[in-house]
């Protein structure tokens, strides 16, 4: 009778540990297949080819290593919620690449703005202008008109060429670049004196910006600072007393006090950023 018994808690053990091993790959081939494409199809347009499959490994080892550094340092309950936190990391990280990608690619837009305008005035074609900003300006914007002059020279027309430019980069400046070329195209304008006041006026949306991140940089300093008090205060106590840190963390009440503090710093953070965050 003891043997059977011992049998059916085996079988028993081994159907429930296949149950949960389907549903857990099942949750990470919907992960992959919802999240992780999405994330090299956006780092594919900025020229950064990895294919979902890394990118799903890349992202199961960030959030081991931070379970297992919540675990070890708080336990497992911090243990399971940096785990959870790891599976976003990586797309945080390709917001903020792409962050960046765009602000480099406004910036060389003036510029090369004001290159087209003088080749325009030298008598070149747009095709040609395009050409040599192409050439001789670095990555991104460089990568983005080479791939787009390749296009056109397939046959695509420079309408839909300079389009699919404007959704691969997701840049306001060049969205306004490529719809006041299209109409120029269809209708016809001096398309030098327009880019010489696009880039005009872009450069005095830099100056206002630069102006008012200036004015509201104390104020997102001080949400972060006030944010990560809490936490920083915590990682000292436990440091200091984990007699009386330990029992906390330990209970439910505490694991609850934690996340209601968590949430609340998180939307503290979110409503200061909200408030001094000034679309020019």
């Amino acid at each position: 009778m003891l043997g059977i018994a011992v049998l059916f808690f085996f079988i028993s053990t081994f159907l429930f540990a296949l149950y949960v091993f389907s549903i857990v790959t099942k949750g990470l081939e919907m992960y992959e297949e919802r999240y992780a494409t999405k994330g090299t199809a956006n780092l594919g347009d900025m020229f950064l080819f990895i294919s979902p499959g890394q990118l799903m490994a890349i992202t199961l080892i960030i959030a081991f290593v931070l379970g297992m550094l919540g675990f070890v340092i708080f336990g497992w309950f911090i243990g399971g919620m940096l785990f959870g936190v790891g599976f976003m990391v990586p797309f945080w990280g390709i917001k903020v690449i792409r962050k960046k990608r765009i602000a480099k690619f406004n910036k060389q837009l003036v510029d090369s703005l004001s290159q087209m305008s003088a080749a325009f005035k030298a008598g070149l074609t747009l095709q040609q202008a395009m050409e040599s900003i192409a050439r001789e300006v670095p990555p991104p914007l460089g990568q983005e008109f080479n791939l787009t002059v390749k296009e056109i020279k397939l046959g695509l027309p420079v309408e839909e060429a300079l389009e699919n430019m404007n959704k691969r980069v997701e840049s306001e400046d060049l969205d306004l670049v490529v719809t006041a070329t299209n109409v120029a195209r269809k209708l016809g304008g001096n398309m030098a004196e327009m880019y010489e006041i696009i880039a005009a006026t872009i450069r005095e949306r830099f100056r206002l910006e630069g102006k008012i991140k200036a004015l509201t940089s104390q104020g997102k300093m001080q949400a972060w600072v006030v944010g990560l008090m809490p936490l920083f205060l915590g990682i000292v106590l436990n440091a200091m007393r984990p007699d009386l840190m330990g029992p906390f963390l330990a209970s439910t009440f505490g694991k609850a006090l934690i996340v209601v503090v968590l949430v609340m710093e998180a939307m503290g953070i979110f409503w200061i950023y909200k408030i001094v965050d000034i679309d020019v």
